[in-house]
């Protein structure tokens, strides 16, 4: 009876033993798999970082290698304005570029892949930057050689224009001289020349005199010699009379001389002259006293403002029956 009381109270404690046994397995294996899982969590944190790590870097290092071809691109084309135009395409081409490459550096989360892609046109960039720095330097070069050729144009030019000034001035001097020599040329002499005293007689009839009391008009005849120069049309002459006082005759009008400035002209007649043909000019002229000086009337005609002829007649003192 006792043993097997002692028997049944032993059972249950053997159970608890077992029981102890278990957790004590289960716990341990707990904590295992929490070490083991925590080792794998860390590693994976220590992949990560390490991968971030290797964007980070990487990216910086792009970010470096984008921001030194942009100088390089800014400073060639700050210093070379002038060739924007001629570079207009290239320009285009690397705008789109430096844009595709600026999306992507600031994208925070770009990829290896993304940035790998960044790289590749951050070469292609620098290729077309040195591209657009030999096409500059193509451009100067061109430049230089045009403005080598412009100035050689240019004083080629001046020298062209300085012949032609010379040669324009030669040709004033000798159209000046032509027009002088045809204006000489086609100046009219006059020949025949003849001064006449007209006494005019009641009746209406004329009568030559030599004396100065009788003598009403004075009339001068001469012919305008034939002159192939000189153009039809009508001529202006001028007809000067100094008296015997030695005193032009003259009612204030003057005309210009070639050779001595204004002169008083006594009377002035247009003439309707012909080319090539001899014409004849008759020309009274009337003392505006209606008396006449004993001696010596000379006249000078003029045309063209040079002198073309020139006569003389003397009225006499008159008898007691002339």
């Amino acid at each position: 009876m006792n043993d097997t009381t002692t028997s049944e109270q032993t059972t249950p404690k053997d159970n608890r033993k077992l029981w102890y046994g278990i957790l004590t397995v289960l716990l341990l294996g707990t904590w295992c798999y929490i070490i083991v899982d925590k080792s794998k969590t860390k590693e994976t944190i220590v992949q990560k970082d390490t991968q971030i790590l290797t964007v980070s870097t990487e990216k910086d290092s792009i970010q470096l290698a984008f921001n030194s071809a942009s100088l390089k691109l800014d400073s060639l084309q700050t210093t070379n304005t002038k060739y924007q135009g001629a570079l207009a395409e290239q320009n285009d081409k690397i705008s789109n570029l430096k844009r595709e490459i600026g999306k992507i550096l600031n994208n925070k989360n770009a990829t290896l892949g993304e940035l790998k892609q960044a790289k590749a046109m951050i070469e292609e960039l620098n290729g077309k930057i040195d591209g657009y720095s030999a096409e500059i330097d193509r451009l100067k070069g061109e430049n230089k050689v045009l403005t080598t050729s412009n100035a050689q144009l240019n004083s080629q030019k001046d020298s062209i224009n300085a012949e032609k000034q010379t040669l324009q001035q030669t040709l004033t001097t000798t159209e000046a001289a032509k027009k002088n020599v045809e204006d000489l040329a086609s100046t009219l002499h006059a020949s025949n020349i003849a001064i006449l005293a007209i006494e005019k007689k009641s009746s209406g009839k004329e009568k030559q005199t030599t004396t100065a009391k009788r003598a009403d008009l004075l009339r001068f005849t001469f012919d305008l010699d034939e002159n192939m120069l000189a153009p039809s049309g009508t001529k202006e002459i001028y007809i000067c009379v100094v008296g015997p006082d030695g005193r032009a005759i003259t009612e204030g009008s003057t005309f210009m001389t070639r050779d001595s400035g204004a002169k008083a002209f006594t009377s002035k007649v247009d003439v309707n002259y012909e080319q090539g043909k001899r014409t004849p000019v008759n020309v009274d002229w009337k003392n505006g006293t209606g008396k006449y000086q004993i001696g010596d009337y000379k006249i000078s005609i003029f045309h063209n403002g040079f002198k073309i002829g020139e006569g003389v007649k003397t009225l006499k003192k008159g008898g007691l029956f002339s």
